[in-house]
């Protein structure tokens, strides 16, 4: 490949690794949108776009940008076979059917039905820590309410649950700008899963994995049939990680912009049915998940450059969230007040988050109870710890005065 397109010698230079970049890649990514629309990355062997309309008509292009490779570049280099059931590594025809078995169970009546669990999670995280002074949002609340609620639904003991959440975090972690494991391991294939499967063959509930071990369904194929043991692990593996990670990584960033817009977290104190809103622009801002990749199935044209089939491209979701042309008359600002606009955080298209809905609701359930008890904080940043992973951003810790 050319490194024509590599403006690295330009000054703009974009490293999904580097830890310096990823502790605020938004300058950079504002340089790419204006000076670098499509930008390719002689080092890892990557191009990236970074405009709202280009990530949004990518990420619905599946006919040229493929997931079944894999939706992150250090996966999608290795090239290794993708396990049937891995959703958010499959395309359609195939996603479509495997993400109908789940879209079932994340129906609106089914979430709307957690909301009295999710606020008794957050009051029983909250309660002891009225009157200490001090609150982290991920510790003490965003590693544990989600992890809770996914559990819950999912059908995992209380005894197991921090188990299974930090074996599904554990999956995405990494060395500190180093690819993750699973490029040189391999997926992760769900075994930790297998004697809660067992379990409910005999002993049924009201639960994703008894819904899971019964549902029929037509594969791609033309076959009616049941999902198999190894799907049903995969299938698991993928809720249990899908319902964590994010929702926790949502909550510490929403203590840290809230504490550097005080102005707009009075206006929540005040004025409670502003905070849907403002989770939404969180979602904008900060999304947990800040890119994706997508393997290049056919030559394309982009900014008058062709991307070869067979190569990688990067959807930056976090610089396409923050374009001015689909925010305006700022992309960079936070605004619990904005005009809504379709963004990104959420994905677009068949790869549209199934747990949006969840998510949200655990979002305004958390700040509503947040506030209510500590309408005032104070971030640590100097104590905080950023979350290293390749693709979830975030923090593992966000220490707090209140």
């Amino acid at each position: 490949m050319t490194d024509t397109l590599d403006t690295t010698k330009d000054g703009v230079y974009f490293d999904p690794y580097s830890v310096e970049i990823n502790a605020d890649p938004y300058p950079v990514f504002k340089r790419l949108r204006e000076e670098a629309p499509l930008y390719y990355n002689s080092q890892h062997d990557f191009y990236a776009v970074s405009r709202y309309e280009d990530v949004n008509r990518g990420i619905v292009d599946h006919g040229t940008y493929s997931s079944a490779k894999g939706a992150i570049l250090e996966l999608i280099r290795a090239d290794f076979p993708i396990p049937s059931g891995v959703l958010i590594f499959e395309d359609p025809p195939v996603h479509d059917i495997h993400r109908k078995l789940l879209a079932r169970m994340f129906t609106p009546r089914k979430i709307a039905l957690l909301e009295e669990k999710i606020r008794n999670y957050c009051v029983e995280a909250l309660d002891p820590l009225i009157g200490t002074g001090r609150f982290d949002f991920v510790t003490d609340l965003g590693a544990v309410m989600p992890m809770k609620t996914i559990s819950a639904l999912i059908g995992i003991p209380e005894g197991d649950q921090e188990k299974i959440r930090d074996h599904v975090t554990s999956q995405m972690k990494t060395e500190a700008g180093k690819p993750m494991k699973a490029a040189e391991e391999g997926l992760v294939s769900g075994d930790i899963f297998a004697d809660y499967i067992d379990w409910r063959v005999d002993n049924p509930s009201d639960d994703i994995m008894t819904e899971l071990l019964n549902v029929e369904f037509v594969d791609e194929f033309g076959v009616t049939r049941k999902l198999t043991r190894d799907e049903l692990l995969i299938y698991i593996n993928v809720v249990a990680g899908a319902g964590n990670d994010t929702t926790t990584r949502l909550i510490g960033w929403a203590g840290k912009v809230l504490a550097e817009h005080p102005d707009q977290r009075r206006q929540l104190v005040e004025d409670p049915t502003l905070i849907p809103k403002a989770v939404e622009e969180l979602v904008r801002f900060e999304p947990p998940a800040p890119h994706v990749a997508r393997y290049v199935t056919r030559d394309t044209t982009l900014y008058g450059q062709t991307v070869p089939q067979g190569a990688v491209m990067m959807m930056l979701i976090g610089a396409a969230n923050r374009d001015h042309r689909q925010f305006p008359p700022d992309g960079d600002a936070f605004d619990i007040n904005r005009e809504v606009h379709a963004h990104l955080g959420f994905s677009v298209g068949a790869h549209y988050c199934l747990g949006s809905s969840l998510a949200r609701l655990e979002g305004r359930i958390a700040l509503e109870e947040i506030l209510k008890r500590f309408p005032e904080w104070d971030v640590d940043l100097d104590n905080a710890v950023f979350s290293t992973t390749s693709t979830i951003r975030g923090w593992d810790s966000m220490p707090a005065s209140v």
